[in-house]
């Protein structure tokens, strides 16, 4: 079948590019290309009752599907380009936050009116983490919540719904460049246009190494975020959260000069489990309906690591100590903090005594048997340090889930224009390795429409 354009990944780059298309080139025929199901048939069967751990479906609904990885995220949209992904070095600073902002209106448009806007600009939260040794980064930060994001994405869905082909549960086995059109094999069909897009998230890391090796893309290393997932009661960190919402905290160990930092902040949220090739990870979510909430906040801990000649499998070393994790764990692993700085394993005894209620169904566990000792140490001095700022967040009952795990996509080399040494080819969203957010892939979908729209 003939198409003017194929995008492969209906995650936030691949809609965004979807939605912007038909906007300003209506005549173009488009198709969308997702490994996963519509967004109405995305359901995780983990239901804390009959089925409380991964059954390693075979799409991971949490991870594929309509909306990507960030449809059942906490739906927190980062209007910066402090941090997020290094879009702005390609497009520019000005024009990645004027794209970040038409995004987040047309979110507004869709379902997410009523929502609120967070600022990090003048806050007083700044002094006292400076004081504490401890760096917050500048952003406006819309949440949508886990539930008015899922309306949002509805919503544009049922917009696009008959001005795109969208193609469900149909993995892309292939893509060849041949007499100056992109071909792509489905499941034993084939398609063809004049442009690609290929927007396939972090899920899709592996697929999208393979497709640069098989056409001859450079690429360059990056790097995978490790560490665990903190919750502790909503109290310890809502003086920073009333105001903020989402603070994105920059701390450097005395001890080896590593960076940790948090990550994805859930105020009254859930913790999670997420499938990433077959490895199980966690991650955190939020709703904006009160009714929906818990009385615990959540957040990431991460330890970034960049490794230099000869190694270049970053993604192959998080997912070998995500492995061990789930080896030892059956899944997820859950330790309190006073158990971790004892050096005792957590049990199922201590676990019920503890005053912190968890919110996800996990084994408890020893992560000293899990994450590197450098790593690990990182976390552990980042809790204290932020305990200066947030006191309770070094209390006993503070538990660490792991392990949580960032794949980065190897950087892919593209021009000015997304665009890599074809013609008329596209990567952008996470799966690039240059976008690392629900705000940076979206912008980088609105960006590559109109650099086509303005070619027809």
């Amino acid at each position: 079948m003939k198409y003017d354009v194929l995008i492969i990944g209906a995650g936030p780059g691949g809609i965004f590019s979807a939605y912007e298309l038909s906007k300003l080139a209506p005549e173009l025929k488009i198709a969308v290309f997702e490994a996963g199901n519509p967004l109405h048939k995305r359901k995780c069967p983990i239901d804390g009752d009959k089925i409380k751990s991964c059954i390693e479906c075979k799409t991971c609904s949490i991870m594929s599907g309509f909306g990507g990885a960030g449809a059942f995220s906490d739906g927190k949209y980062n209007i910066t380009n402090d941090f997020g992904g290094t879009l702005c070095d390609y497009i520019g600073k000005k024009q990645a936050l004027d794209l970040m902002k038409y995004v987040d209106e047309i979110n507004m448009f869709y379902g997410g009116d009523g929502t609120k806007l967070y600022s990090t600009t003048g806050s007083k939260f700044r002094k006292l983490c400076i004081q504490n040794d401890l760096h917050l980064l500048d952003a406006s930060v819309r949440h949508l919540g886990t539930d008015k994001n899922y309306v949002v994405l509805g919503n544009i869905y049922e917009y696009l719904a008959d001005k795109v082909d969208f193609y469900f549960n149909s993995h892309v086995d292939k893509i060849s460049y041949v007499d100056n059109q992109y071909m792509i094999s489905v499941q034993g069909k084939e398609y063809t246009a004049d442009k690609c897009i290929i927007s396939v998230g972090r899920s899709g890391s592996k697929w999208m190494e393979n497709v640069c090796a098989d056409i001859d893309i450079p690429t360059e290393a990056n790097r995978v975020d490790i560490g665990v997932r903190v919750e502790l009661p909503a109290e310890v960190f809502s003086h920073l959260t009333d105001e903020l919402y989402e603070s994105k905290i920059v701390y450097k160990t005395r001890q080896y000069g590593d960076k940790v930092r948090t990550f994805c902040m859930n105020p009254k949220g859930a913790v999670v489990t997420e499938n990433t090739n077959g490895i199980i990870t966690v991650n955190g979510h939020s709703y904006e309906d009160p009714s929906k909430q818990t009385n615990n906040t959540n957040f990431a801990l991460l330890v970034a690591k960049h490794f230099s000649e000869p190694f270049k499998h970053s993604n192959s070393y998080g997912e070998s100590i995500a492995r061990l994790s789930n080896m030892l764990g059956g899944g997820v692993i859950v330790q309190r903090f006073g158990d971790l700085i004892r050096g005792q394993r957590s049990n199922y005894k201590r676990m019920e005594e503890s005053f912190v209620t968890p919110t996800l169904s996990a084994t408890p566990g020893d992560l000293s048997l899990v994450l590197p000792k450098r790593i690990l140490d990182g976390i552990i001095e980042m809790i204290y340090a932020l305990d200066k700022i947030a006191p309770g967040t070094a209390n006993d009952d503070t538990l660490l889930y792991g392990v949580e795990v960032k794949f980065y996509n190897m950087e892919v080399k593209v021009n000015e224009n997304l665009e890599t040494k074809y013609d008329g080819l596209y990567i952008i969203g996470d799966g690039s390795g240059i976008t690392h957010s629900l705000s940076h892939a979206s912008a980088s979908g609105v960006f590559v429409a109109r650099q086509i729209a303005e070619k027809q």
